[in-house]
């Protein structure tokens, strides 16, 4: 644990706001920053010290703090300099590109004229170069981290390693990717992971400028351009540096009155400043209430003047239910004449269609009446042609009836061909199938040999309609399928692509040829390794008897490790106990080791705080015999100045005494200096 977490920083003076800007008055600004200050910065307690509680009271610290140790807050309006922004879950990505050469170029050399300008080297007493921010040493980083911490917080001195200090400061100045750097990664800044430190630097940097910004009220015009009131923030800004820098300033041996007495001048500055601002939020308030009565006023004219609202209210009501009960029922007359037109339009188009039709049905009768006159039919000649239709009506009856009988046998034989053609395609399946098995097909196979076995039907898969045929409707689709043309079928020997009874089988019965002297060969061979496998398991048989024998002598070989085995863990557990005794002895060195270098430690503490003290009080003393020497020459110039005048005013007196003695007078003149001695 460093020393910062140990000892601690000293609490900061905690100021609160009792109220918005607007409404803080001068006396409720005084009171209630009176009443803050003495609750929570002159507490009975004294003030907070840098000293270990485990230290003598004697032994206090110098007193160090930081302004970001205890932010304060209040219920502010908006969005204040003093309020904490809440903090991300989880290890942000840093969105900058550090790890570009250019960018990395670019920010560096404004880190360094930013160091230039602001006059690092002579406060460090440390010289930078070109090449500083490109490969740096640790020296370098930790006084420059040290030096812009110092611009942000001055009164915060390091007193650890740059590795312990470096993360809580980051912390509380809520770098948005301090999770992300490590202490080892701090203890080694150069190398890969110089372009973090590189861009946390810059960071600081801008946190830096942005602070010296706010001081000068450069962001001042840009918040009342966006509508925010920062009058309030800026004064107690004021007062919080102010009182905060007389803060530091005291002894640790100040009192709490007199710190008290230190900070009111800063208070009271404070609500003096309030009650200026508050001026103009009271003239504005005064015009507004001044706009506001006049308004009223009338309002109470116009309501004297106007007539009843209600019965007002009440008639606009009733008109507007008059006024939907009337859109309501327009919107319905207009779907009946809408409904109306087109049905009148319907029979519009009826009328018509039905008087063309019957002007043709005239036209055609006439026609039929003109070719009757011309032909000069008699009435006979018509009773014959109408037996005579009779006569032929009935023999096409009779005919469309053996018609149909031809058709429900042609069905028939439809169904059964289809049923065959059924059959005959799953044998070709099956046929297919079993050469895929027997490696026939297809043509690549290892017994097709380069041939194609591949059975395929060579039917007819469009079908054919009833106006192709000449037939009704009755014909299915799948007598169709039958048909070769449209009146044709299918010759036997043309349904398959294959000669199955002439090539495909002879090349079949020579393959089952070949295949059965494989078969031949193939058990001869089994024979030879059957009795090859027989010879081996006689060997086997011989070797598993050797085991056997090899098996025994490994049994009385582990029965000797077994006793080998415990007469080892006898001297291994003797071994033990000694390993322990001793053990136990080296912790005991160890935690006397562990006291002493603790006790050194504290010593050594001690001794830096009581150099610290004393430096501090070499630099107090020094300062005062500054002052005192100071003094003592401002006396002696006065001393000087006096002895000239009065040797220039002797000198002026010689002078008139000569020239009054070389004139003939001889008394002396009035108002010498002899006289006023």
């Amino acid at each position: 644990m460093s020393l910062m977490n140990s000892v601690g920083r000293p609490q900061q003076p905690n100021f609160q706001r009792s109220s918005s800007a607007s409404a803080f008055g001068a006396d409720a600004g005084l009171s209630s920053v009176r009443r803050s200050v003495s609750s929570n910065v002159f507490h009975s307690v004294g003030r907070p010290s840098y000293a270990p509680a485990s230290l003598p009271s004697s032994q206090n610290l110098q007193r160090r703090s930081s302004v970001f140790s205890r932010p304060s807050s209040g219920p502010m309006g908006h969005q204040s300099f003093f309020t904490q922004v809440p903090t991300a879950a989880g290890v942000p990505r840093d969105p900058r590109p550090l790890r570009d050469r250019s960018f990395q170029a670019r920010i560096s050399q404004e880190l360094l004229e930013y160091l230039t300008h602001n006059n690092f080297e002579l406060e460090m007493k440390h010289s930078l170069g070109q090449n500083t921010l490109r490969s740096p040493t640790q020296k370098d980083f930790n006084y420059i981290f040290q030096w812009l911490y110092h611009r942000i917080d001055p009164g915060y001195k390091f007193q650890k390693g740059m590795d312990a200090e470096v993360p809580p400061i980051l912390k509380q100045l809520r770098y948005p990717y301090e999770k992300g750097i490590t202490k080892s990664q701090i203890a080694a800044v150069g190398g890969q992971n110089w372009s973090t430190f590189l861009g946390m630097l810059h960071w600081l940097m801008q946190l830096a400028q942005m602070m010296d910004r706010f001081v000068l009220g450069e962001y001042d015009e840009a918040c009342a351009e966006a509508g925010i009131d920062i009058t309030g923030d800026r004064i107690i800004f004021r007062f919080l540096t102010g009182a905060y820098h007389d803060w530091l300033q005291g002894g640790e041996d100040e009192d709490d009155e007199t710190a008290e007495k230190r900070l009111v001048p800063h208070i009271e500055a404070m609500a003096h400043e309030f009650a200026s601002g508050n001026e103009k939020y009271v003239q504005e308030m005064h015009a507004l209430e001044a706009e506001n009565q006049s308004l009223r006023d009338q309002i109470e004219e116009l309501e004297k003047s106007a007539p009843d609202m209600a019965k007002l209210d009440q008639h606009f009501r009733i008109l507007e239910d008059d006024k939907r009960k009337f859109e309501d029922y327009n919107h319905n007359i207009e779907g009946k004449i809408e409904k109306y037109e087109n049905r009148i339009r319907f029979l519009d188009e009826e009328i018509k269609k039905t008087e063309s039709d019957l002007q043709v049905a005239e036209e055609e009768r006439s026609s039929l009446q003109a070719s009757v006159d011309r032909q000069g039919i008699t009435i006979h000649d018509i009773d014959r042609m109408n037996t005579e239709r009779e006569r032929l009506q009935k023999s096409l009856e009779d005919t469309m009836g053996r018609l149909e009988e031809a058709h429900a046998r042609v069905m028939e034989k439809e169904a059964e061909a289809s049923a065959k053609l059924e059959d005959l395609e799953q044998i070709v399946k099956t046929y297919n199938t079993l050469g895929y098995q027997t490696s026939l097909i297809p043509s690549s196979a290892i017994n097709a040999m380069g041939q194609d076995y591949e059975l395929n039907l060579n039917v007819n898969e469009s079908n054919f309609s009833a106006s192709q045929i000449g037939a009704p409707n009755r014909i299915s689709s799948e007598g169709d399928r039958l048909l070769a043309e449209p009146f044709t079928g299918y010759h036997p020997a043309h349904l398959l692509n294959l000669d199955l009874r002439g090539v495909v089988r002879s090349n079949f019965q020579s393959l089952r040829k070949e295949i059965n002297e494989r078969r031949k060969k193939g058990i001869d061979d089994d024979l030879e390794r059957r009795n090859l496998l027989e010879n081996i398991k006689e060997a086997m048989d011989e070797k598993r008897s050797e085991v056997e024998a090899l098996e025994h002598k490994r049994r009385a070989a582990e029965e000797e490790f077994e006793r080998t085995k415990e007469i080892t863990t006898t001297q291994k557990l003797a071994s033990d106990a000694q390993i322990e005794k001793m053990e136990k002895e080296l912790a005991k060195m160890r935690a006397t080791l562990s006291e002493s270098v603790q006790l050194m430690e504290q010593r050594e503490m001690n001794t830096n705080i009581e150099y610290e003290q004393l430096t501090i009080r070499a630099n107090a003393l020094r300062e005062e015999l500054h002052t005192n020497v100071e003094s003592m020459l401002n006396d002696v110039i006065r001393f000087k100045v006096h002895i000239q005048k009065g040797l220039e005013d002797y000198e002026s007196f010689v002078v008139d005494e000569m020239e009054q003695e070389l004139g003939g007078e001889t008394e002396p003149a009035e108002g010498t200096p002899f006289d006023e001695s």
